[in-house]
Formats: C-alpha cells, sequence, structure tokens
C-alpha cells in the first residue's frame, strides 16, 4: 500500500503535557490547588506554558479541544 501523505504541518500544533509538583509552584497557585499533590502543565513547542490543569486526561482533552495534538513528557 503506497499512501502518500501531507505532513508539512505535523509539529505546528504539538503541545506537551508533564505533571508538575505541587509544591514547586509560586505559592499563589499552591493555594488555589487546595489538596492536590500534583498538577499537569501543557506546553508549546517553545516551553511557554499555555495552562495548568489538575487532571492528565483533562490536559490531553483541553488541548485536543483546540486542535492541538498533546504528547506526554515524563
Amino acid at each position: 500500500m503506497n499512501v502518500k501523505r501531507d505532513l508539512s504541518a505535523f509539529g505546528k500544533n504539538v503541545v506537551y503535557v508533564k505533571p508538575v509538583a505541587v509544591a514547586d509552584l509560586p505559592e499563589e497557585v499552591r493555594d488555589e490547588a487546595g489538596d492536590l499533590r500534583q498538577l499537569f502543565a501543557v506546553h508549546d513547542v517553545n516551553g511557554q506554558q499555555l495552562a495548568l490543569v489538575a487532571d492528565r486526561g483533562l490536559a490531553f482533552h483541553l488541548a485536543r479541544q483546540h486542535d492541538m495534538a498533546p504528547v506526554p513528557v515524563h
């Protein structure tokens, strides 16, 4: 099977999802996190944080809702 694909847009909408320890965040963010010990940050390809959410699944869902391709970072 010979399938030709247009990959020219690949990477343009990639975002990275990584776990973040609440203890490592600024005090005002820690206060808002309540009892959570971990949040999930969504970053663009340049490393800029786009979102900080309570749940990994929500981070992926949020990215997909905005036509982005989420990739986990360990």
